[in-house]
Order: structure tokens, then sequence, then C-alpha cells
């Protein structure tokens, strides 16, 4: 009885610490909010600026992310080599955008010249991820939940330092599309087109893939895979065949994701796969892993408090250069979805029985 009165106390001195923490953090945002609001010093344009620069970032974040969470979906683990399926694939389009700008296609061909590399991108990346899903992940499937997380760890090193030893270790610079320099006046505010190129790429694909996974015979298979197995395959499902596919499907996204993240930040390099990769994670885990619209829903809302929330939520409580906080601001946002709702936000709740 003793024993039990003490857990009860622990459990509500614990609860009490959590509630302390969301309620502090709660304040600390909202009296940032205010008192930025009331100094006034960005304009309705600049604000604008941040969402829309949230928005093309985020959209890169939801690709990549749809990536983990499909994975999740099927086989219940976390794939953290996919980080660096995404830089790869910005690799592989770097090249051949670097070659096509070389000969003046993409002058000349613009659309031509950033749907070419996008396409190359996203083969590439899918053909290294069925070679990590062969070698890494298919002969550890049986095992312990913790060998194919060591084996994707492993996997990830292994094609971040293969391409610095191919590639070297310096930062190349992704060729510019000229046809995507400038700014297009929306009612009076100037968005970068690049940005805006971004974002509707990102979404056409995000829509293709929820089309392929939703309403195709592939995607129906994926789907009763993800449910179970051992019954899928009584069905007459080819598993290996379709754990295979989810593979190269999510790291095609991932690709094209690198190529989108290069037209932004117009760098390319071989350790450019960690921080997306791990924010992709953050947004898969916010919307709520293995659930594909929240995957999407999770990088867009993360790519927009990323933008927005350091000057509307630090710079208001005094913090010099907030702008270098912003990856503080993602993980402090997904801290935040852990304690509000751990499912994420389209995640299902999962009850519990007590004994």
């Amino acid at each position: 009885m003793r024993t039990s009165v003490g857990e009860r106390l622990l459990d509500l001195a614990v609860s009490g610490v959590l509630w302390g923490f969301r309620i502090l953090l709660v304040a600390a945002v909202l009296l940032g909010t205010i008192a930025t609001i009331r100094a006034g010093k960005y304009t309705s344009e600049q604000w604008i600026d941040f969402v829309v620069f949230g928005i093309s970032q985020g959209s890169i974040y939801a690709l990549i992310a749809l990536g983990y969470t499909m994975v999740y979906g099927i086989l219940r683990m976390i794939n953290f080599a996919h980080g660096d399926i995404f830089m790869t694939g910005a690799f592989g389009a770097y090249f051949l955008a670097t070659w096509l700008n070389g000969i003046g296609f993409i002058d000349n061909h613009p659309i031509l010249g950033l749907l070419i590399p996008i396409l190359f991108a996203m083969i590439m990346a899918g053909g290294i991820a069925m070679l990590v899903e062969r070698i890494a992940y298919r002969p550890l499937r049986g095992a312990p939940r913790l060998v194919p997380l060591i084996s994707a760890i492993g996997a990830s090193f292994f094609l971040e330092y293969a391409f610095r030893g191919f590639f070297g270790p310096g930062v190349y610079a992704y060729p510019p599309i000229k046809a995507l320099e400038g700014e297009w006046n929306v009612l009076g505010v100037g968005i970068l087109k690049v940005q805006v190129v971004v974002a509707v790429a990102a979404f056409i694909m995000m829509a293709i893939l929820y089309f392929i996974v939703m309403f195709t015979k592939a995607g129906k298979a994926m789907r009763a895979v993800s449910e179970s197995k051992d019954t899928a395959a009584l069905m007459g499902i080819d598993v290996n065949r379709i754990i295979v596919s989810t593979f190269a499907l999510g790291a095609a996204m991932a690709g094209a994701a690198g190529v989108l993240y290069s037209l932004i930040y117009r760098q390319v390099g071989f350790f450019m796969g960690f921080t997306p990769g791990i924010k992709a994670f953050t947004a898969a885990v916010l919307g709520g892993i293995g659930n594909i619209p929240g995957a999407m829903v999770g990088g867009l809302v993360l790519g927009v408090f990323e933008s927005v929330g350091p000057s509307l939520f630090l710079e208001g409580l005094g913090i010099p250069r907030p702008y270098q906080l912003k990856d503080a601001i993602a993980f402090t946002m997904l801290v935040m979805i852990l304690l509000f709702r751990p499912s994420g936000i389209l995640g299902e709740r999962i009850t519990t029985k007590k004994a």
C-alpha cells in the first residue's frame, strides 16, 4: 500500500511538472507575441514574406517526411538514412543541372531545366533507397527493433562519407535558373518566384503521392501490408515487393525535395541531409507518424512556425538575433505537441485500459 501511495505521489509530481512546463511555454509564446505585435517592427509585407518562405520550406519538409511516415507505417521502423537519401538526390541533380547549364539548356528551356533534374533525382534516390532496404534492412526484418535502428544509422553514415569520399567535403553551388529569379507582384506584395515554384511543385508531388496511395492497386496493397503483413501475404500480395516500392516511392519524394531545397538555398554538400532530415522526422511526428496527410500538415506547420516563430515569439522577449534560434523553435514545438497530443496533429488517440 505504501508503494502504491508513493507511486501515486510521484505520478502527481511528474504531472505537475509537465503541466507547469506547458503553462510556461504557452505564457512565453503569448507574451512574446503580444510584445512583438505592439512594437510594430515588422510591416504586413514582411509578415507575408515570412509566411510564404515558411510554406515553401515546410513543403520541402513535408516531402521528406512522407518517406519517414510511409516506411514507419509498413515496417514500424524509422529509416534514419532517409535524410541522406535526400542528399543523394540533390547531388545527382546538381551534376546533371550543372551540365545542362553549361550547354545553355536551362536558360533556353527553364521548365525542362527544372523537371529533368527533379526526375533524375527521384530515380537516383529511389534506386539508392532500394539498395539500402535490400542490404541494410531486409536481413534484419525479424530482429528486435533496436537492431534495424542501428543499421539505419550505419547506412546514414555510410552514405554521408561515401559521398564525401567521392566528391569531397566542399559545398557546391547549385546552378541558377534565371526564369526563377526576381519576384511576382501579388496584390501589391512582392513574392520570390522560386518560393512560389517550390511550394507549387511540392504540392503537386504530394497530391500525386496521395492519389497513388489511396486510389491505385499498389496503394491499396501498401495499406494492406501496413495493416498486417501476414494477412496481406495470404491474400496474394508480394510483401517484399510492396516494401521495396514503399521505400522507392518515399525516397523519390525526398530526391525531388533535394532539388527544391537546392533551388532555395543554392547549396549542395555531403552533410546537407542531416538537419532537413531531422526536421522532416519532427514534421512526421508532429503530424502523426504513419499518417500521410499528417506528414504533409506537419511539414507545413513546422515550416511556417520555424519561419515566423523567431520574429513573432522571441523578439518580443528581448532575445537578440532570434532567427539564430529557429531550430530551437522547431524542436520546442515538437516537445509541445508531444506534451499536449503525443499522437500528433492527425494521429489517432491511443487509449489504454487501467488495471
